[in-house]
């Protein structure tokens, strides 16, 4: 497929964008983004993140933001599409997970409060540089806010218990001991597609790297799907391509043999 159709990129950021271990993002990578935003193409992060805690870039800002794996889309002039976990599920999820001796940590779009902590949730919350900000306010914040997803330590053995007697829920998840849990229907392929149409794009011209398993439907949201080198197999298996690891630069490398630098 010709890259030339390209009008907009999504960029998953943990693992894709930003390398895990070092936590922040290679001078090759900015430069790359600030480069593409030249050629005006939208750029996009899509992200498990919130709002809050997402990472700034010197030089450069994102054009749309696609956050809680589609569940909140924005750009700077307005919501694209917002998408909270219906009240009932929410507050049933924070029950099943205090049966698993889990706690859990809430996102509305401007805050992010939880009832407890554990070694992974904390790990998990590491990855973004930040502590989990246990909360006298979490059922105030329960009871008032729209939760657009709901973070907890957890392995994949433990996701039913999670999910026990809930019926608009999901999880996604992009690392082995932790979930992110969001709306049944919701999603970044959800999330995509709502951003193309408010931009009147067609998919064909529509290019997203990430690496993880919740970056799946995003890729089948989309003409052309990267895949790291680092990212899961799974991934691979529905990419359209393979590019480096996300350590050398593989987003760059990739963008400069298929013309987009």
């Amino acid at each position: 497929m010709s890259m030339d159709t390209i009008k907009i990129i999504f960029f998953d950021i943990d693992g894709t964008l930003i390398d895990m271990k070092r936590k922040q993002i290679s001078e090759k990578m900015l430069e790359t983004l600030i480069r593409l935003k030249e050629r005006n193409i939208i750029l996009c992060l899509s992200t498990g993140r919130g709002p809050m805690t997402l990472p700034h870039f010197d030089g450069w800002e994102p054009d749309v933001f696609l956050t809680f794996n589609g569940s909140y889309c924005y750009n700077r002039q307005q919501a694209i599409y917002r998408h909270p976990i219906p009240k009932e599920d929410a507050k049933k999820i924070i029950q099943n997970a205090a049966l698993i001796n889990r706690p859990v940590s809430i996102a509305t779009a401007d805050q992010l409060v939880a009832n407890g902590t554990d070694k992974d949730l904390a790990e998990y919350y590491g990855f973004a540089k930040l502590e989990v900000n246990v909360s006298e306010d979490f059922e105030d914040v329960v009871d008032r806010g729209e939760i657009y997803q709901i973070m907890a330590g957890g392995r994949e053995e433990e996701y039913a218990s999670f999910l026990q007697g809930v019926s608009h829920a999901k999880i996604a998840a992009w690392w082995d001991r932790a979930v992110d849990i969001i709306p049944a229907d919701s999603g970044k392929g959800t999330g995509v597609s709502k951003i193309l149409a408010y931009y009147h794009l067609d998919k064909l011209e529509a290019l997203a790297f990430g690496d993880g398993n919740n970056d799946i439907e995003m890729f089948e949201a989309v003409g052309t799907g990267v895949a790291m080198e680092n990212g899961s197999d799974l991934l691979k298996e529905v990419a359209d391509d393979v590019c480096g690891h996300v350590t050398e630069d593989g987003i760059y490398h990739y963008c400069v043999a298929h013309g987009l630098l």
